[in-house]
C-alpha cells in the first residue's frame, strides 16, 4: 500500500511538471510564415479532418506539402483526425481548412496541452508504472526512485510539452514500444509484437528499436526448436505482426500508389545526410570533413547504411545467439544509440536519451524550464548514482576493478555534468564571434557527440560481458 502511494506521488508530480512546462513558450509562436512545429501538429489536424484520406500524404491544391505535409506513419495520421474531430465540436475555427493556418489562442493552447497530457495517462504514463514495479531490480525503494527518474526526464518533457507546446506526442510512440518491453518481459511475445507494430506505426524512429526486437523473438523461437515449440511461435508472431501492419495501412494498400507515397514521406532521403546541428558521427565529422561536399547524395546514403549495420550489427547478433531479457533490454540501447549516430538524416529530437539540446530550446524561449528540470532531474540521479553503481560489480569479478569502475563512472558523470553546464551558461550569456555564429550549437552538439559515443562503446561491453548473477542480484537488494 505503501509503495503505491509512493507511485501515485510520482506520477502527480510527472504530470504537474508536464503541466507546468507547457506553459512557457514554444517552438514557432507568431512566427509566420510557418509557425514552427506547434503549427504542424494544427495543420494536420485541419488536413485530416478536411481532406479524403487519399489526399492526406499527397501534394494537392487544399494540401500543400512544402506547408507542414503529413510526415509521419498512418497511427499518427489517425491521432491527428480524432483530434480533429474533437477540435471541430469545441471550435471549427481551429481546423478550418486554409483559414485556420497559424491559428493562436489561449483556448487552442489549453486543448493541445490537454490532447497530449491524455495521451500520456492514457499510454506512457502506465507503462512506466507498470515496467518499473514489475520488471525493475531491487527494493520497492528502488523500483519507485527508478520510476521517478522516468517521469521527471526532462528530454521528453522539454521536448513535448516545451518545444512543441504539447502536440509531438512522443509519449505515444515510447509508450507503445514500453509496452512491448514489458510484454515480452512477461513472456507474453505476440502481445508485445502488436504493441510495437503499433509504436512503429505511429513513428518511424521506432526503427531504432526494431532488430532488438525481431532478434530477441527469433533468437527465442530458435532456442526453443524451429521444428516443435519455436516453430509455433514464430508462425504466431508472423501472423501477428502482419496483421497488425495490415490494420494499420489498410485504407492505403487498396492504391500501390498510395502506399508508395506514405513510404515516400515518412523516409524522405531527400533531406540529405544531416539536416541541423546534430550530435551524431556526419555532423560531428563535418566540422573536419565535408562530407556532403565529397560525396554524392547516393554514396552518402549506401556509406551510411553500411555504418549503421556494422555498429549495430554485434550487439543483434549477439542478443540473437543469447536471446535473455537482459540481453534484450541491452540491446535496445545499443541499437538506438547506432542509429542515431551513423543512420542517415537523423533528426535532433530522435535521441529523446538526453536531457541535453540547448539550443533547441534556447531558440524557443525555454531557457528556464530547461535549467530548472535539468537541475532538479540531476540532482535525483546522482542521489541514485552510487546505488545504481553498486549493481556493477556482478558483471566484474574483481572488488578493485569494481571500485576503479564506479569511480570511473562517477567522474564520468560529474564531467558530463560540468561540461554540459558550463556550455549551457557560455550559450545563455555570450554572442558567438561574426564569423563563427553557429560555434555555441556546434560545440553543444560535439560534446553530446563524445558522450553518445563513449556510452555506446560502454553499454556494448557491458553485454558482452555477461548478466549479473542471481547471488549477486540478491545481494544488491
Amino acid at each position: 500500500m505503501q509503495t503505491w502511494s509512493l507511485v501515485s506521488i510520482c506520477v502527480l508530480l510527472g504530470v504537474a511538471v508536464r503541466w507546468a512546462v507547457s506553459l512557457n513558450s514554444y517552438s514557432g509562436a507568431g512566427k509566420p510564415p510557418m509557425f514552427g512545429d506547434y503549427e504542424a501538429q494544427r495543420h494536420w489536424q485541419e488536413v485530416t479532418f478536411n481532406l479524403p484520406l487519399q489526399e492526406w500524404y499527397f501534394n494537392t491544391t487544399d494540401n500543400d506539402l512544402n506547408y507542414w505535409g503529413l510526415d509521419y506513419p498512418p497511427l499518427t495520421a489517425y491521432h491527428s483526425w480524432i483530434c480533429a474531430y474533437i477540435a471541430k465540436v469545441i471550435n471549427p475555427e481551429w481546423v478550418e481548412l486554409h483559414k485556420s493556418r497559424g491559428y493562436e489562442s489561449p483556448a487552442h493552447k489549453l486543448f493541445m496541452r490537454a490532447t497530449v497530457l491524455l495521451a500520456d495517462l492514457l499510454i506512457y504514463i502506465p507503462a512506466v508504472v507498470l515496467y518499473c514495479l514489475y520488471l525493475t531490480d531491487g527494493s520497492s525503494k528502488k523500483k519507485v526512485s527508478t520510476l521517478f527518474c522516468f517521469l521527471l526526464y526532462p528530454g521528453l518533457i522539454l521536448i513535448d510539452y516545451g518545444h512543441f507546446q504539447n502536440p509531438l506526442y512522443n509519449g505515444v510512440s515510447l509508450g507503445f514500444a514500453l509496452w512491448g518491453v514489458l510484454a515480452l518481459g512477461l513472456g507474453l511475445d505476440a502481445l508485445g509484437s502488436v504493441a510495437f507494430c503499433l509504436a512503429l506505426n505511429y513513428k518511424q524512429m521506432e526503427l531504432y528499436h526494431a532488430l532488438p526486437f525481431f532478434c530477441y523473438l527469433l533468437g527465442k523461437c530458435i532456442k526453443l526448436g524451429l521444428m516443435g515449440r519455436g516453430l509455433f511461435l514464430l508462425v504466431r508472431i508472423a501472423v501477428t505482426v502482419l496483421m497488425t501492419f495490415a490494420l494499420c495501412w489498410l485504407p492505403f494498400l487498396s492504391d500501390p500508389n498510395q502506399t508508395l507515397q506514405v513510404v515516400r514521406r515518412i523516409f524522405p532521403v531527400a533531406r540529405g545526410l544531416f539536416e541541423d546541428k546534430v550530435a551524431n558521427t556526419w555532423c560531428s565529422l563535418n566540422i573536419l570533413i565535408k562530407i556532403r561536399s565529397i560525396l554524392s547524395s547516393e554514396s552518402q546514403l549506401y556509406l551510411s547504411f553500411a555504418c549503421t549495420i556494422l555498429a549495430v550489427l554485434p550487439s543483434s547478433i549477439r542478443l540473437l545467439i543469447k536471446p535473455t531479457f537482459w540481453q534484450f533490454k541491452l540491446a535496445l540501447v545499443n541499437s538506438s544509440l547506432a542509429f542515431f549516430l551513423f543512420s542517415y538524416q537523423v533528426h535532433e529530437k530522435s535521441i529523446l536519451l538526453t536531457a541535453f539540446m540547448l539550443p533547441l530550446f534556447l531558440k524557443d524561449g525555454l531557457l528556464v524550464p530547461y535549467v530548472v528540470t535539468s537541475l532538479a532531474f540531476t540532482g535525483f540521479a546522482e542521489s541514485c548514482t552510487i546505488i545504481m553503481n553498486s549493481s556493477y560489480c556482478t558483471i566484474f569479478t574483481s572488488l578493485v576493478l569494481f571500485k576503479l569502475i564506479t569511480t570511473l563512472s562517477l567522474l564520468q558523470f560529474y564531467i558530463s555534468i560540468a561540461s554540459m553546464a558550463g556550455l549551457s551558461i557560455v550559450s545563455a550569456v555570450l554572442v558567438p564571434p561574426p564569423h563563427l555564429p553557429d560555434l555555441f550549437p556546434v560545440l553543444v552538439s560535439t560534446t553530446a557527440f563524445l558522450h553518445f559515443f563513449g556510452t555506446f562503446i560502454y553499454f556494448n561491453i557491458v553485454q558482452f560481458s555477461g548478466p549479473p548473477s542471481r547471488k549477486s542480484q540478491k545481494k544488491n537488494k
